[in-house]
């Protein structure tokens, strides 16, 4: 066997060498970027945390869905009245639309119940900002001026009153159309949508009769 010669353990040890060096360059960066990421996930959780500790987003109340409980009911109007003294009235095109007998009119109430937290949250909520004011003046506060004023803004408290002769304000719950038969219709939808829905039962009122030419 011919014994190496004394060049080969050189090439071998510089080729070792020259490994040893890519590896070195290569792991070189590691630890900056092990640094990096754990302040990315320090960065993370504290987003985590305060994300975490923030509050949702309250729900404004509902006075068509309201308890039956009269603390409730009065402190939701006590609070309205508030607001409507100190905001709401403020602004002339709200006071000329606005009528005397508004907590008589549950849609009212509703309007103006959203509306003084769409206010709140814009004005003072965790979330408040400018461009949450700026759409409460633009568009959510002229909207129920325009509706209530639509729906309400002629009426008054007189109209209320029970007189002979005079219109009667309709102020309870409202009847739904067709509720008898939702039923039917129900299952109709759930079991053959495809085929023609069932008719309705036969009914005694003026616009039937006509229809079934029993009026000329």
């Amino acid at each position: 066997m011919i014994p190496p010669s004394p060049a080969e353990p050189d090439a071998a040890m510089a080729g070792l060498a020259r490994d040893v060096d890519v590896l070195r360059r290569q792991v070189a960066p590691l630890p900056a970027r092990v640094d990096a990421l754990s302040g990315l996930l320090a960065e993370l959780g504290e987003t985590v945390a305060a994300l975490s500790a923030r509050k949702p987003p309250t729900p404004a109340p509902s006075w068509l869905m309201a308890p039956t409980d009269p603390e409730v009911t009065g402190r939701l109007l006590d609070e309205v009245a508030g607001w409507l003294a100190h905001v709401y009235l403020r602004y002339p095109d709200a006071v000329e639309s606005f009528p005397d007998c508004w907590c008589w009119h549950p849609h009212v109430v509703e309007e103006l119940l959203w509306l003084m937290h769409a206010w709140a949250a814009a004005y003072q909520g965790p979330a408040a900002s400018v461009a949450l004011s700026g759409d409460w003046h633009d568009r959510q506060r002229p909207g129920v001026v325009r509706r209530i004023k639509a729906t309400a803004g002629v009426c008054s408290r007189e109209n209320h009153q029970t007189r002979p002769g005079w219109p009667d304000q309709v102020t309870g719950a409202p009847t739904v159309p067709s509720e008898a038969d939702l039923d039917r219709i129900g299952r109709w939808w759930a079991d053959a949508r495809e085929e023609p829905a069932p008719e309705p039962p036969r009914t005694d009122s003026r616009i039937g009769e006509a229809l079934r030419g029993g009026v000329r």
